[in-house]
Order: C-alpha cells, then structure tokens, then sequence
C-alpha cells in the first residue's frame, strides 16, 4: 500500500471495503456474543426468536448510547500513533484490513462450529498483531514498540472477568436453590411450553441487564475502528471533533506544557513527538479553524484534509508520549498529575464518535444476533452441561454477567460478554451438580487460548506486508 497515493482510486477503495469489514465484524459480535443475551430466553421459551432479538438489539442500542467511547479508545490505544496516523497523512488502510479481516476470519470459523468465542479477544489480539508488526517494520524493540502496559490492563480484565463470572453465577445460583427449594426453577424448559408469568419476568429481567450491559461494554469495540475508517475516507470532515472549539484551540498551549515532559522522558519516539508537539504549538489557536467546512476547490480541499490528518496525528504522538510519562516509574508524582491532565485535555479533539457511528454500531449487532443467534443459544442451552439448562441457571449466570459487564463498561476495560455468560453457565452446572460436558468446554477453551496468538499472527502477518514498503 505504501506505492498507491493517498487519494489514489485504490485506496479509496480499500477504505470502503475496510468500512464494510469492520461493519461485517460487528455482525459476527452479535453472532457471538449478543446471542448470549438472548440464549436463556428464547432456550427457556420465556420469548419467542423474534421479539427476545428485537428486544435484545433496543437494550444494545440504548446501552451503546449511554455507555460512552472509554472502551472504545482503550482498545484503539493499543496502536502505535504512527499506525493509527501515518506521518505523511495518508490513511492507515493496511492497519485496518489486517484487523478486520484476521478477526471477521476467526469469528466467522469458530461461529460456523457453534463455539462461544469471543469477539473482543479477536479484536485484542489483531489489534496486537499490527503493533508487533509494526514494531518490526521500524526496527523497534516490542519492548518499545508495543503498549505492553496497556495490553497487559486489558489482558487482565479478561483473564479475571470469566472466573468472577464462574464463581459469582454458581454462587447466586447456590443462593437461589437455598431460598426456592422446589419448582419449574429448576427444571429444564418442556418442549414450546412458557414457564410461568413470574418466572418469564425474571428471565426477561436478566436478559434485559445483559443486553444493556454488552451494549456499554461490547457495542463500544467497534466504535473506535469505525471511527479510525471514516477518518480515512474523509479527513476533512472527521480527522478532528468539531463539537469541542475550546479544547481544539487549547491544544497548542497544551501541547507547549508537554514538550519539557517529552523531552526529560521520552522514549524512543522522543524526536517524533516533540516535532508533533512543536507543530500543534506552532499552529495555536488557530487549530480550531481546521474543522470549518472544506472549501470548493478541490486543490485547497485535498490540502486542507492532509492538514487534518497531520494534526491529528501529531495530537496522538503526544497522547502517546504522556501515557509513557504516566507509565514511567521514576517521574515524579507532580510531572505524572501534569501528563494525566495534558492526557485528558488533549484527548477529546481525536477521541470522539458522532451519533449516528453509535446507531451504526448498535443496528450491525442487532442484525448479526438476528443471524446466527440459533448455533451460541443451543451451545450454551444444551451442550455445556451434562443436562438441560434449567432457567434458574440461565437467571443467575445472566444477573451476575450484567453486573460484570456493566460495570467494565463504564470503567472502559473492555470485558468478553461470551466468556463471563458461558463460564457463568458452567458455573451453575456445577453447584447444580449436573456436572459438565468436557469435550465441548475443552473445544470452548481451546478456542480461547489460540484466538489471540491466531489473530495476533494473521494481523501482523496481513500489516507487515501491506505497509512494507518493499512488497
């Protein structure tokens, strides 16, 4: 890709197809993981397919809404800002095919065998293949190279989460079969039948807190990968967040502050950053004019978005290097508070997602579920346990997943809806003393383990390739 021009035919139409992907992947999320939203209800036979989707997608789409982008960036941050804005302005087209495609790859595979996978580790592990290939590409360490801090946060989040999912659902589950001794609680569904009116309301309950759960936790992976494919379809318009003059016109003067910082702990893209730094300075508060409409001339128009792009990616060496500073041990606490703050000021004019990027992402999730739910709903329905799931599990496994899910969703550690659900369902198997099924769990695990080495080889594979200047 690095032979083809910015604005060249081709990669316009690479950033199309980057945009259909990333659209495509989406849909996979709702293969997978909304799909165990919806599992105890349609499995149960509380809600008919139709209406626990529709119902399912409306408690997504608020939830994508209310939950913020904290997820969203945590994930995208994982990139090296040379990645994620290419100096010379160009789009970062190789970047988001190796991500789209390595990942719609694996979900799509595991899917098609009915395995519970999880969306965001094939997110997780792309988005680490293309820092690593990246690093090589530069002749960078992947000591330096790569985030591994912030890997290494989001990394944990996922490893903890399915245990707390795996003791807390058999837990409530333990509690309830203390207070209920007896009743169709506890009972696998009987053919098309309903349970009965209170025991449809829980389950309708539980489904409702997962959905809204996944919505701020899962619907936000996508976010910022659309956001990174608009940006390169069209700069001009999205390169930098209109919705936010003061912060824009700020950012000169923060990025002034931040250039001693740079200089005292910089890594070794120390140079980069304080040019990036010294750019964004330059230009002041003039910055907040860059987001006016593009003029008619199409001359003026393609300068105007190679200048966008360029700030924008100068404002993502500094994000970077303030991170480092907060990062390194040895900086004092006052100069660690000074780049949280700069962090923080500096990231609203490239961190954001207009309305309709959310919309977006809520209706692909939707229409993915609507798909491919039946395979995940009787994976997780019959063929965890050694017996039925009886709707008491499904109620505890699903109340303590939104718990867990919701409350990552808001703190921005991006958390697997399809590992708590499942471990949860696992969970209750075992204090229900059913015991578990130890070829599907053992096909369930094995996916687990090699997603991320998987994802993370085909991405940095796809990356070193496409941006290798010499191919």
């Amino acid at each position: 890709m690095a032979h083809f021009s910015p604005s060249s035919d081709i990669v316009v139409a690479m950033l199309v197809c980057c945009f259909l992907l990333v659209l495509a992947f989406e849909a996979t999320n709702g293969f997978h993981d909304t799909a165990n939203a919806v599992a105890t209800v349609i499995y149960t036979n509380a809600l008919p397919p139709v209406p626990a989707v529709i119902w399912s997608g409306l408690l997504n789409f608020i939830g994508v809404m209310v939950g913020g982008i904290a997820v969203a960036y945590t994930l995208v941050e994982i990139l090296p800002p040379d990645v994620l804005t290419p100096p010379d302005g160009s789009p970062a087209v190789p970047m988001l095919v190796a991500i789209f495609a390595s990942a719609l790859f694996w979900n799509v595979l595991t899917w098609a065998f009915g395995i519970p996978n999880s969306s965001s580790h094939c997110i997780i592990g792309a988005l680490i293949g293309v820092a690593c290939g990246d690093a090589l590409l530069r002749s960078r360490g992947l000591g330096q190279g790569v985030d591994w801090h912030q890997i290494v946060t989001v990394l944990k989040a996922l490893a903890i989460s399915p245990i707390l999912g795996l003791l807390g659902a058999g837990g409530a589950y333990a509690i309830l079969r203390l207070v209920v001794r007896r009743g169709r609680l506890f009972e696998p569904p009987r053919g098309r039948e309903p349970p009965v009116w209170w025991l449809r309301g829980l389950l309708i309950l539980t489904c409702t807190s997962v959905s809204f759960s996944h919505g701020t936790n899962d619907g936000q992976k996508s976010i910022g990968l659309i956001m990174l494919t608009i940006i390169g379809l069209m700069p001009a318009a999205f390169a930098l967040n209109p919705e936010v003059p003061q912060q824009l016109a700020q950012l000169g003067q923060n990025a002034a502050a931040a250039i001693p910082l740079i200089q005292h702990y910089g890594d070794d893209q120390k140079d980069q950053a304080l040019r990036a730094a010294a750019a964004l300075h330059q230009a002041g508060p003039g910055i907040s004019g860059q987001v006016e409409p593009a003029p008619l001339d199409r001359t003026a128009a393609a300068a105007l978005r190679a200048t966008r792009s360029r700030l924008r990616g100068d404002v993502y060496f500094v994000l970077s290097e303030m991170k480092h500073v907060e990062e390194t041990p040895n900086a004092s606490p006052a100069d660690r508070a000074t780049a949280a703050r700069l962090r923080k000021d500096m990231g609203p004019p490239v961190q954001y997602a207009p309305i309709w990027v959310r919309v977006l992402s809520a209706l692909c999730l939707g229409a993915g579920t609507m798909v491919g739910y039946k395979r995940v709903v009787r994976t997780l329905g019959e063929r965890l346990g050694k017996q039925h799931m009886t709707p008491g599990q499904g109620a505890s496994a699903e109340l303590v997943g939104s718990i867990l899910i919701g409350t990552a969703g808001f703190t921005g550690l991006p958390v697997s809806t399809t590992h708590i659900i499942t471990s949860g369902i696992a969970g209750t198997m075992i204090t229900g003393g059913q015991g578990v099924q130890i070829g599907m769990l053992t096909r369930i695990a094995l996916a687990w383990v090699f997603t991320l080495p998987v994802t993370m080889l085909l991405a940095g594979g796809l990356f070193y390739l496409l941006d290798n200047p010499n191919f």
